[in-house]
């Protein structure tokens, strides 16, 4: 599953969404229940999306719930088995959530600039076992958002938490077109996230800049591949 993982986030409707699909995006991101960005599309809307949805193609909610039972009601009522969970959330919970729905496959953030490398190393350690993947984003101290801020970070901060995690590390924050194969370069991480970088200024997904993404990841990702194979 995380082999090119490439996730588009911030759909905002079932044409939007075909778009993507059309682009090459497999991975679907459907941000609800937000503290602070303002979400995309109702519930309801993203729940018909993701029900439609066949593999390989997969809808993902983003949320920052963080009680179990909370995270596992909202997937099944929206059809969803892939949640990221972006806010804090105890390891017990994570553990419970993988006791009461061992199918859902779980996506923890870890968030530059609101920790320290040695406190992500440490979240790594701590929910590892209850988690399928990370993944990287940038902490806007202005807002308070952890997500969807359109801020890249220090890569070599992702490239050191690749290179610590036994799980995949997704990379995320500020990644665009003009970007994404140098940090898939540098970092080698098992997947990448765009939310504002593949957008018009009015938030409506631009399908260049999606095209262009997506073929500059893959590039990158068949790239060090072939090192590896060498």
């Amino acid at each position: 599953m995380f082999d090119k993982f490439i996730q588009i986030a911030g759909i905002s409707d079932k044409y939007e969404a075909q778009m993507h699909l059309d682009c090459g995006v497999n991975y679907l991101g459907f941000p609800l229940r937000l503290p602070v960005n303002k979400e995309d599309i109702s519930e309801e809307s993203a729940g018909e999306i993701i029900k439609s949805l066949t593999p390989p193609n997969y809808g993902i909610i983003i949320t920052y719930l963080n009680l179990a039972e909370d995270i596992a009601k909202f997937c099944k009522e929206l059809g969803c088995s892939i949640v990221q969970l972006h806010g804090s959330i105890e390891v017990a919970e994570l553990k419970k959530l993988k006791t009461i729905f061992p199918e859902l496959v779980v996506i923890k953030s870890l968030v530059t600039g609101k920790y320290s490398v040695n406190e992500l190393k440490q979240a790594i350690n701590e929910q590892s076992n209850f988690v399928d993947a990370f993944i990287t984003d940038t902490f806007n101290p202005k807002t308070g958002a952890t997500g969807a801020t359109g801020l890249t970070h220090d890569w070599e901060i992702s490239r050191a938490l690749v290179e610590y995690s036994s799980k995949p590390i997704i990379l995320a924050g500020g990644l665009n077109a003009e970007n994404v194969y140098e940090a898939i370069i540098k970092v080698k991480p098992a997947g990448v996230d765009s939310h504002t970088g593949v957008e018009y200024e009015n938030g409506v997904k631009n399908k260049v800049k999606v095209q262009q993404f997506c073929q500059e990841a893959i590039k990158a990702f068949d790239e060090i591949n072939a090192v590896e194979r060498n």
